[in-house]
């Protein structure tokens, strides 16, 4: 019974995603770069009747235009449903035989979508697109992982919650300089060690919302969406201008709200902490590898479309950049190899958590396209561009950021925002002048977006990229993390929703589109 229940609530909630999206639209949709007005053009009739139509449509090929590609078929996000529904329940309900075969089932459900797109539909770009951003994702967990782990941070402070909100908050800081990803992978065992003597999940999950998700809004380099934004045309500081208030705000609650946590949390009478005195309160070791992480930060930016000549794979009108992965996973591996060996022990560093999210990601990489396709063409649609407020922007970017990539979802509303204004988000002229405010209330509509996509990612483990490092990382240390969605039922919608609906109140809810 509780399995049906779960199951029955993901299938819902990710057929609504899907279902929104009718699949009559010009296939050329399934390229990242799309062009708004041919997506305009399409009906997106949501009846019954229209489903089915389009079920015969998306089949035919239009010989005049050789650039033209299949958009999917509804029943394709069957896999990402699939998917979604292990993730959540296998831990939970067959949890022996769901870590020994996880890695099986994400690359069996990837290779079904990837081979109808490939064989049936004969389109090669969307596998190859999803290729690169899954190297380009696992590039940058991996090394940021690997890395750290030569990192050894030591705090000789008792647990008390002042000193664990000063920690998150910190690490809320360092997410704009070194990106949730790597404040996260920096911060999280020391900050298990601190708390090793009353260590509980709502520690872990307040360091998902604060330190891996919230924290990183106010610069390019913070969260996935907001690099994108930067690359597309959105100046580097306007996140930091604009974005503070809601990120104060969303901090400050949070904070509150673990405060009173963990006053009323005791210490197991079983487990002492020894506070050595003629220590430092604050020791770190192995600080060598703060230069590769430096290194690794650098690369993030080495993007054809900042620097011209780079070395790139040039397809289908893309550039992509394998230096920049080259020189992370290099560095990752230098680091591993000069690591000091005492470091590797203190931290329990093993690869166990890296492969638990290269395995899963593959399956979500894998089977994600489908459902991201009819989403960016309802929302770039013209029906869907006729129901852009501050209000659908807020939620439907934030509720998509929690299930889907938030990075994809950014720029399908950012486009779908622009295309209100006659204005195209693949022209950097336009993107930064409609950050910049030439358009009516635009600096509000792309604020709404920015933070919608950052806030709304700890929503779930997989609704940013640090997420379901931290669970790994969190059971690894004997931590029972709570399953997909016993995270969202007893955390998020008590927690962090709450939250989320005063920012909206606050901020947006009341301004005019």
């Amino acid at each position: 019974m509780f399995f049906a229940t779960n199951l029955r609530h993901i299938l819902l909630l990710t057929l609504l995603l899907a279902f929104t999206a009718c699949p009559r639209v010009k296939s050329s949709v399934l390229t990242q770069e799309i062009d708004t007005a041919q997506v305009a053009s399409g009906e997106l009739g949501c009846t019954e009747e229209s489903l089915q139509a389009a079920a015969g449509s998306v089949e035919k090929i239009d010989e005049a235009d050789p650039q033209q590609r299949h958009a999917p078929s509804p029943w394709l996000v069957l896999p990402f449903i699939i998917l979604l529904s292990m993730i959540a329940t296998g831990p939970l309900l067959y949890e022996r035989y769901w870590h020994r075969n996880y890695p099986k089932i994400a690359i069996l459900l990837a290779a079904v979508v990837m081979g109808y797109y490939l064989f049936v539909l004969h389109n090669v770009e969307a596998p190859v697109e999803a290729l690169v951003e899954y190297v380009q994702f696992i590039a940058l967990i991996a090394s940021l992982y690997i890395t750290s782990g030569g990192i050894l941070i030591e705090i000789n402070r008792s647990a008390t919650p002042f000193v664990n909100v000063v920690l998150l908050l910190t690490g809320a800081l360092l997410a704009n300089l070194i990106g949730t990803t790597g404040a996260s992978m920096l911060l999280i065992r020391p900050y298990i060690r601190l708390n090793q003597a009353s260590i509980k999940v709502y520690h872990i999950v307040f360091f998902i919302f604060m330190v891996s998700n919230v924290g990183g809004a106010l610069t390019p380099i913070g969260d996935p969406p907001l690099f994108l934004g930067f690359l597309k045309g959105v100046p580097f500081f306007w996140t930091l201008k604009y974005n503070t208030c809601p990120w104060l705000v969303a901090l400050l609650l949070l904070s509150v709200i673990f405060y009173f946590l963990d006053k009323s949390n005791k210490q197991d009478a079983h487990k002492k902490v020894f506070i050595d005195n003629t220590k430092p309160t604050l020791s770190i070791k192995g600080k060598k590898n703060f230069i590769w992480l430096a290194i690794i930060i650098f690369a993030v930016f080495l993007d054809p479309s900042i620097f011209v000549g780079l070395p790139a794979i040039h397809y289908q009108g893309h550039a992509f950049s394998f230096l920049r992965e080259l020189i992370m996973l290099s560095v990752a591996w230098l680091s591993y190899r000069y690591a000091e060996k005492h470091i590797l022990e203190r931290n329990q560093f093993n690869f166990e958590p890296i492969k638990e999210v290269v395995f899963l990601f593959i399956g979500i990489f894998g089977t994600m396209p489908p459902a991201l396709t009819l989403v960016r063409a309802f929302a770039q649609s013209e029906a869907g561009s006729a129901l852009i407020t501050h209000n659908t922007l807020y939620w439907g970017t934030g509720t998509l950021s929690a299930f889907l990539d938030n990075a994809p979802t950014y720029l399908s509303f950012l486009a779908a925002s622009m295309a209100t204004h006659v204005v195209d988000i693949n022209q950097v002229a336009d993107v930064k002048a409609y950050a910049l405010g030439t358009f009516h209330n635009s600096i509000r509509s792309l604020e709404t977006i920015s933070i919608a996509a950052v806030f709304f990612g700890a929503m779930t483990y997989i609704g940013n990229g640090p997420n379901f490092m931290i669970k790994s990382i969190a059971g690894q240390r004997g931590i029972r993390m709570p399953s997909f969605l016993g995270y969202i039922i007893r955390f998020s919608l008590p927690f962090l929703l709450p939250i989320l609906v005063v920012v909206w109140l606050l901020f947006f809810a009341f301004e005019p589109i």
